[in-house]
């Protein structure tokens, strides 16, 4: 049975510190940090109930601090007696106020809580959840449904904080843990009583906890001792260990302040006994040593203090361990250089030697350098710096930023040689270097680095020099440059012209409508692109599009920016000029054409015109086609457009005058008065100019007849508006407006020829559906108004009444969802008729609505059922089979015919028997010439069967993709087509349908097979095939960049080219197919391709990887744009790749190198900048203490090498016949569903897989 241990935090840092303990106390020679056993370091876990293993004996070096893994999810049980119940009304358990109380507690903790009724009358209660959640709900339970006492507990005032714990834990965990109320008096109160509030049981185990801790605080003791600070070091021992010592033998936890702390106290807690034992020691200690030792005072330069003291204080502590003397240092922030030596006579002599030894071991000297030398003197990559450090190892070099000095810090000799070589190097850069600083506004930065630092790099190549400009965030002018004295002025005098010329620049906003931004910028920049190449010296700045402004900002040489100007300004002419935009009324019916078929009308007279037509889409009830372009060009295609109109109807076209004054008040408000005239003659077009244009033409097209009537209106309303123009307006409902037009507008017509106004009703499209315009002269339109107005009045009257209509004729009405009711209401004012129930065997119809649209109703329907009983009904005997073909796809024959004869005809359920009676078929006119059609017409449609000879293998492409191919042909010759099942392999396919219909359908097959033959013998000659064989690695570049090499050969000579896939055994074939002179043409452009690539050659080059991502570029822009300036390929290596640093290039020789010294070149560039701030970085930090890591000039020579890790002894794999795993061995770390047998036993143990 194995054994699990929990490693908590606590138990680690004990076990951590029983290591130290073993080391401390260990046997172990100074020099050498100790180094555990593997037991030591990995204790092995205890067996549960091992043989021979004694009772109260620890199992292993874990010891006790093995816990058991707790369930998350506790339960608890407890009783409240039947006295101690706060609510104790019996006859409404479970939904009384403890339910409402449980209730409550279990939606504020996330406890489940179940009540029970014990026998006695007692409450049970059972709590479930976690830990904490059941805590808080017993507390929350025992205050809310259990009698509440309350008891005092005195303790001493001290051991109170006790009690609270740390921030209020232990009284927090106490309260949760009793179930009761812990009140502790204030530190300022006086009194020392503990009030304990809750059950009589939480009480008793309250008072019990709090007593306990008290007992135990009164078990303990703390002292303080005032011995002097210059002694505490011979307490405390070397690196602490005796003050360890004292702490382990004695139990008692003592603390000596550190030495950076001014204070003599030292602190002992404990056991009483513990504590007076560790008291004892200690003066013991201090009484010997202040008996024993005796002092001595030496000056040291204070500069050379921190090597007396060493990092961490290691080196006092060192002549501590081998001279047994302290040695007692000033504050660093003192001034004072006296340093004392505290220890036994014979001894303070070598301390004393030892003093003097740390301090002279180490000098500091400081070298006078110009700052802007610093870089020049640490070299390119450090390598000068670099050499010295390297021949010196122990000298720490320290610049200093923005001072003129170098600090040098290490041993005496070294110091010197280092020093003497650097002013070798100052006095050399002194005689080759100089520089200068130039002050430049900030505001020309920018452009003096230039886009993507081009300016800038290029004046420091070109002169040999470095340009340091200083940051945004700097807000400073100074620009610096260094190097070679002579490239230092021509870069000066270059920068100054730069400065000079861009002083001289002007800006120029111009004016731009937003809308033509995109069209100037043009697709991704193309058109902009040309602009600047052709106005390289002015830049151009569009607003954001967010911003919504029309402002272009122009900004370069004077003379530049006005031609640039103007020639944006022509630009913006031509766009202007071609955005006139024209909008043609065309009637519906010939839009399609116009399109003409394929869209070659509309294309044709798109190019001719060079204009930009659109037409409403087919769903759109829009008669406007708009036409876009120059205006000469828009007026040229609507003529054209108008044509074809004239050419397809009888359009007329007429021009009215009528003066432009009037023009706004015919229109009516949007548009309603002349929307009216158009409606009421047919759908004319009225076009009237537009507005400022001063013009009083106003053009009428359409149908002749029509167009008359609307000039005779038109002309008719304008009069009326020139001599007397009133306008009123009514109100009535929606569904009113039909039962006031009347039908055919019979109502309105007559109100209209009464009184003389025009009254105009709202169109669908308006807002406001129950408005109702009247226009005319004042007496006229108060009459209307006054007729309609009475004319509403009583539509609002509501009345009821019934009329009796033969139970035969119900079903017309009701039938089709009730469509002749909606129709009557639609036009009679939204009357409500009501029809008796089906089976009721009533004939009484009720209606309801307005009087005067009850009784046109009613008349109307009179005369409905008078039709009704004139119509007589024929059965006509047809084959039940022909049914579906009589109907016609979807039904339409048969409505064609009812459409066409006026007739009902009904055809019987398809279930029924085919030889039953005949069934009822129609209901027809009783006229002589329909009934005698109705009887001949079924011969007509009785469809035929032919038959087809079509070849089995073509059926499949005549029915085509998921039988799309036979279902068009099906539908346009409305004929079912028949193929034969696949399997019998019948070359007939049979055609059913009309006569005339099956003739259509069969030629149409016939030139379908035609199609088909001849799509085949051009498969046939398109199957030609080659293989050819191509080194596999020449296959990427014959691809391309995401194929774009290998589709366009395959565009170009029209044919398919398939690689092989990566399983396949021959991995050089590539199989061309298609025409065989299109194949052999792409053979030889394959061809050809692989022997410019045979020509290629790859050459590695090494780039330091941190300019990798500066040569790819933001999205790999800047690598693409020198991939097509050199004709080359280059590959970057992958992340984690061995050699990072290799970048392969891979094109012809030449290009290759030229690509090559590009990179290197870029390399040195980039490189300046990721050096300078890498090196400079690592000769700022602050000086190192004399052993410490980090810099050139520590003296301890280990302290640099690399790190030992974490290192055991007696491990089972230096024990003899074992060995370390090796990492790489398939055998020791196998892969997982490997088979690899383990060849011997490992100290690790059986292997498991």
């Amino acid at each position: 049975m194995s054994s699990v241990a929990v490693l908590t935090p606590e138990s680690f840092a004990e076990h951590r510190s029983g290591l130290k303990d073993q080391e401390i106390t260990g046997c172990v020679p100074e020099d050498e940090a100790y180094i555990p056993t593997y037991l030591e370091a990995f204790p092995p876990l205890p067996e549960k109930g091992a043989p021979g293993e004694k009772a109260g004996e620890p199992a292993s070096a874990w010891g006790s601090k093995i816990r058991p893994i707790k369930a998350s999810v506790i339960t608890q049980v407890f009783h409240v007696p039947l006295e101690e119940r706060r609510y104790k009304d019996n006859s409404q358990f479970g939904e009384g106020e403890e339910a409402k109380v449980c209730l409550d507690i279990m939606q504020r903790t996330g406890a489940h809580i179940e009540l029970s009724l014990a026998k006695d009358q007692g409450l049970s209660i059972m709590v479930t959840g976690k830990l904490d959640s059941v805590m808080k709900a017993r507390k929350e339970i025992v205050a809310r449904l259990q009698t509440q006492a309350s008891a005092t507990v005195t303790i001493p005032k001290e051991h109170h904080r006790f009690v609270i714990g740390k921030n209020g834990e232990k009284l927090q965990e106490l309260e949760l843990k009793t179930a009761t109320k812990i009140t502790i008096p204030r530190p300022d109160d006086p009194s020392a009583n503990i009030r304990i509030t809750g059950t009589k049981e939480g009480i008793e185990k309250a008072r019990h906890e709090i007593l306990l801790i008290s007992a135990e605080q009164d078990k303990r003791a703390v002292e303080r001792l005032s011995l002097e600070k210059a002694f505490h070091p011979f307490i405390a021992g070397v690196h602490n260990r005796l003050v360890q010592e004292l702490s382990q033998e004695t139990g008692a936890r003592i603390s000596i302040p550190p030495p950076s702390l001014p204070k003599d106290e030292i602190v002992i807690t404990g056991e009483k006994e513990a504590v007076a034992l560790a008291v004892n020691r200690i003066r013991a200690i201090y009484d010997d040593k202040k008996r024993k030792t005796t002092t001595i005072s030496v000056e040291v330069k204070k500069s050379q203090h921190k090597y007396i003291i060493g990092p961490k204080g290691n080196t006092l502590q060192e002549i501590l361990e081998a001279t047994g003397v302290s040695v007692e240092m000033p504050a660093l922030d003192s001034s004072s250089e006296t340093i004392i030596l505290r220890g036994e006579p014979d001894k303070l002599g070598p301390a004393l030697t030892q003093v003097y030894a740390k301090a002279k071991s180490v000098m500091v000297v400081e070298v006078t350098a110009p700052a802007w030398l610093h870089r020049f003197i640490i070299g390119k990559k450090g390598q000068n710096i670099g050499r010295i450090t390297q021949q010196l190892p122990r000298v720490h070099i320290e610049f200093t930023d923005g001072e003129e000095r170098i600090s040098l810090e290490g041993p005496t000799e070294e110091v010197e040689q280092a020093q003497a070589q650097i002013q070798e190097i100052i006095k050399d850069l002194l005689v080759r270097m100089d520089y200068t600083e130039v002050f430049i506004d900030q505001r020309f930065h920018r452009h003096l680095i230039g886009k993507n630092g081009s300016n800038i790099n290029r004046i420091k190549e070109q002169y040999k020099v470095s340009v340091r400009i200083p940051q945004d965030s700097e807000r400073s002018g100074l620009v610096r440059i260094e190097g070679d004295p002579k490239g230092v002025q021509l870069a000066r005098r270059e920068l100054i012209e730069m400065v000079q010329r861009m002083e001289n620049e002007r800006t120029k906003d111009l004016i731009v409508e937003q809308k033509f931004h995109r069209t100037i910028i043009g697709q991704k920049g193309e058109k902009i692109k040309e602009v600047r190449d052709k106005f390289p010296e002015v830049i151009i700045n569009f607003p954001d599009p967010s911003q919504k402004s029309d402002i272009v900002q122009l900004r370069g040489p004077k003379n530049e920016v006005e031609k640039c100007a103007k020639f944006l300004q022509k630009i913006i002419a031509d766009l202007i000029e071609n955005s006139f935009s024209l909008s043609v009324p065309i009637f519906k019916q010939f839009h399609k054409n116009i399109i003409g078929k394929g869209g070659a009308n509309i294309k044709k007279i798109r190019e001719e015109t060079n204009t930009k037509i659109d037409l409403p889409t087919e769903n759109s009830n829009s008669e406007m086609i708009v036409i876009t372009g120059k205006k000469s060009n828009c007026e040229a295609a609507r003529d054209r457009i108008l044509a074809i109109e004239r050419e397809l109807a009888n359009i007329k076209e007429a021009e009215v005058t009528i003066p432009a004054k009037l023009h706004n008040s015919l229109i009516g408000s949007k548009g309603c008065l002349v929307r009216s005239i158009m409606e009421d003659c047919g759908g004319v077009h009225i076009h009237f100019p537009s507005e400022g244009s001063g013009s009083d033409k106003v053009t009428i097209r359409g149908p002749a007849g029509e167009v008359e009537k609307a000039k005779k209106q038109l002309l008719q309303l304008a009069e009326e508006k020139q001599v007397n123009n009133f306008t009123a307006e009514l109100q009535a409902k929606p569904e009113y407006h039909k039962f006031l037009i009347g039908r055919g507008g019979a109502n309105i017509r007559r109100v209209r020829d009464r009184t003389g106004a025009r009254i105009i009703f709202p169109s669908p499209d308006d807002t406001e559906q129950e408005l109702i315009t009247i226009v005319g002269k004042e007496e006229a339109v108060r009459q209307a108004q006054k007729e309609l107005e009475s004319l509403v009045k009583n539509l609002d009257d509501v009345v009821e009444d019934s009329m009796l209509v033969d139970i035969r004729h119900h079903r017309h009405f009701v039938c089709r969802r009730g469509q002749v009711l909606r129709e009557l209401a639609e036009e009679y004012g939204g009357v409500a008729v009501s029809f008796p129930r089906t089976g009721a065997n009533s004939q009484r119809v009720t209606l309801k609505g307005a009087k005067d649209c009850v009784e046109a109703a009613k008349k109307r329907i009179q005369e409905i059922i008078e039709d009704l009983e004139s119509q007589v009904s024929v059965e006509v005997a047809i084959p039940q089979r022909y049914h579906r073909a009589i109907m016609g796809p979807k039904g339409c024959r048969i409505q064609h015919i009812t459409r066409e004869h006026e007739v009902q005809i009904k055809f019987p359920e398809r279930d029924d028997s085919a030889d039953a009676p005949p069934q009822e078929n129609g209901e027809v006119s009783p006229e002589a010439e329909f009934v005698p059609r109705k009887h001949c017409f079924p011969s007509a449609l009785v469809p035929i069967t032919e038959d087809v000879e079509v070849s089995y293998e073509l059926h499949r492409y005549i029915i085509g993709q998921k039988g799309s191919g036979i279902k068009k042909m099906m539908e346009e010759y409305e004929v079912n087509i028949w193929v034969p099942q696949p399997e019998k392999q019948l070359d007939v396919i049979k055609v059913t349908g009309l006569a005339a219909n099956v003739e259509r359908a069969k030629l149409g097959l016939l030139d379908r097979v035609k199609e088909l033959q001849a799509e085949q013998e051009d498969r046939a000659l398109r199957s030609f095939k080659v293989t050819m064989s191509v080194d596999p690695k020449f296959h990427p570049k014959i691809i391309g960049r995401k194929g774009a090499v290998i589709s366009q050969i395959r565009k170009d000579h029209d044919v398919s080219i398939q690689f092989p896939d990566k399983g396949d055994e021959q991995q050089d074939v590539i199989v061309i197919s298609g025409y065989e002179r299109n194949v052999e043409e792409a053979r030889q452009a394959i061809q050809q391709l692989v022997a410019e690539l045979q020509e290629m050659v790859s050459q590695d080059v090494h780039l330091d990887p941190r300019t990798h991502a500066r040569i790819i570029g933001a999205r790999g822009k800047a690598i693409r744009k020198l991939m097509e300036e050199f004709k080359v390929d280059i590959r970057f290596p992958q992340p984690g790749s061995d050699e990072p640093d290799k970048v392969t290039v891979t094109g012809l020789p030449e290009t290759v190198d030229n690509a090559i010294d590009h990179l290197l070149n870029l390399e040195e560039e980039y490189m300046l900048s990721v050096t300078e701030t890498e090196t400079l970085a690592a000769y700022m930090k602050p000086p190192s203490r004399y052993g410490g890591g980090g810099g050139a000039g520590g003296m301890d020579d280990s302290s640099g090498g690399p790190a030992k890790g974490f290192v055991v002894r007696d491990a089972p794999w230096n024990a003899a016949g074992n060995k370390a795993p090796d990492m790489s061995s398939a055998e020791d770390f196998p892969t997982f569903g490997s088979g690899v047998a383990p060849k011997q036993a490992s100290a690790w143990g059986p292997k498991k897989f």
